[in-house]
């Protein structure tokens, strides 16, 4: 399992601690892969993925989708093995 620490710059803050609503987000746009999510100073995201250049591409096209959302800015990202 890979883990993604995802750095977002928001125009406004989110309240999803548990980050309830950003895995039903994910999973409502099709990432199944998504295992958990966890909201903090970065969101962080477990991937039933092992190979770094697949879970890099995901990330890079799960943040982009999520880029429409108006709370998002920007971001980067970091892959780690979990």
């Amino acid at each position: 399992m890979l883990k993604a620490e995802i750095f977002v710059y928001l125009k406004k803050s989110i309240s999803d601690p548990p980050g309830i609503a950003v895995l039903n987000s994910l999973k409502s746009l099709g990432f199944d892969n998504v295992e958990k999510v966890r909201m903090g100073k970065y969101i962080v995201v477990y991937l039933n993925e092992n190979d770094i250049e697949k879970a890099k591409e995901l990330v890079k096209l799960m943040c982009e989708k999520l880029l429409c959302n108006p709370v998002m800015e920007e971001y980067k990202f970091n892959i780690l093995e979990e």
